[in-house]
């Protein structure tokens, strides 16, 4: 009896051992889950804590630049009362009326004094922003075509603006000869090996102008027509070119039933575009832009020959200073009378020929040339404006 008794003990003691390990262990486990638990919530507590101080920099720092914009909203309003009575504006316009012709950058200054007068929806603000952008050589006044651009979107008209305008007005960029332009041209450091360090599409592109006028070319199926007529003669040189800037509304180019507004034409030497690896003497491209805002070239190469008699009376009116359209008075032209009889054509999908070199320009260049004499090209006022020809890449040329 004694001996069940005695192994009974042991068994319960050893039930008592067991239940008392497993207890101590299930203690120590969940004060060990706990631990483990209070260690995330610490740390989630720090992230948290890392996150609210991130949040109160970024609010104090917004807080920073709305006052910042407030104070600029404050000035605005200021300049904006000063404009309100109009007086300034008044003399601003009398004085550019006796003038009779304004440049570019007159246009865009005196749309900026309408806009702070009256509004910056005003009808001749926008008017005056948009004939600026007219009259204005691409890249040749890059400060004038960005702010007329960038007005006209503040005026809420839908405008393409450039790349090369984005935040330009905030940042202007000074390449030496000039704090408001991008310097460049066709020779040294500012050559067109150069122009893509400033504007992308230059090197970029892959519908580049001008082009090798080579075969084998596909049938073109386009008709294109010129309307020119005649126009007071308007001149500009522009530091890289001469530009007879046109009466807006008096010539027209018709491709298919597409209709483009001459806005200006103006000359290369050599000829920009090659025919079979060639150049001749000079090329004149007549830009045009439709109500979309596409834009034709129509480009004529000029032979080394005949004295040509428009070429002479435009030489004999050279602007007497550069920068500013010069009216010579009483003097009118009719581009048409620098185009061949015979408008047979080679085309082609390329690129404004200086920078920002834009693409989606529709280029028509007439298989037939015009004579200019050799006395002629050696008075044209520079020796060399012609960017050498691009590649042709995946393109096909075109003739009628």
């Amino acid at each position: 009896m004694k001996k069940y008794l005695r192994i009974g003990l042991e068994v319960l003691l050893v039930i008592l051992l067991v239940a008392s390990s497993t207890f101590a262990y299930l203690n120590f486990s969940g004060k060990k889950h706990l631990s483990i638990d209070m260690e995330e919530v610490a740390a989630e507590l720090d992230e948290t804590k890392d996150t609210l101080d991130k949040t109160k920099e970024q609010l104090e720092d917004a807080q920073k630049k709305t006052e910042a914009l407030e104070e600029t909203v404050k000035q605005f309003d200021v300049v904006k009362q000063a404009f309100a009575n109009g007086v300034l504006l008044q003399d601003i316009e009398a004085l550019y009326k006796a003038q009779k012709v304004l440049n570019a950058e007159r246009l865009v200054g005196l749309g900026t004094v309408r806009q702070l007068s009256k509004g910056f929806e005003d009808a001749s603000a926008v008017e005056a922003f948009q004939k600026s952008l007219d009259i204005a050589e691409l890249g040749a006044r890059m400060q004038a075509v960005c702010a007329a651009q960038n007005s006209l979107v503040s005026a809420g008209k839908k405008v393409k603006v450039l790349a090369e305008c984005t935040g330009k007005l905030e940042k202007p960029i000074d390449h030496g000869k000039s704090a408001q332009n991008v310097h460049w041209g066709y020779e040294g450091d500012h050559g067109p090996e150069h122009w893509g360090a400033n504007f992308a599409t230059c090197a970029a592109g892959k519908k580049q102008s001008p082009l090798n006028i080579v075969g084998p070319f596909e049938k073109s199926k386009e008709v294109v027509k010129a309307d020119y007529k005649e126009s007071p003669m308007k001149i500009l040189n522009n530091g890289h070119t001469i530009q007879v800037n046109i009466e807006p509304g008096t010539s027209t180019l018709t491709v298919n039933k597409e209709q483009y507004e001459l806005l200006q034409f103006h000359f290369h030497r050599p000829s920009e575009e090659q025919v079979d690896g060639k150049n001749l003497a000079m090329t004149v491209h007549f830009v045009h832009k439709s109500k979309e805002g596409k834009l034709a070239v129509l480009g004529v190469l000029m032979n080394e020959g005949k004295e040509n008699a428009t070429i002479k009376s435009l030489w004999a009116n050279l602007p007497p200073k550069e920068g500013e359209e010069y009216l010579p008075a009483k003097m009118i032209i009719n581009p048409s009378s620098l185009l061949p009889s015979d408008m047979s054509f080679f085309s082609y999908e390329g690129s404004l020929t200086t920078p920002p070199c834009t693409e989606g320009v529709s280029f028509f260049i007439l298989k037939n040339n015009v004579d200019l004499s050799k006395a002629q090209v050696a008075k044209f006022p520079f020796k060399l404006n012609a960017r050498p020809v691009q590649a042709l890449n995946d393109r096909k040329i075109y003739a009628n």
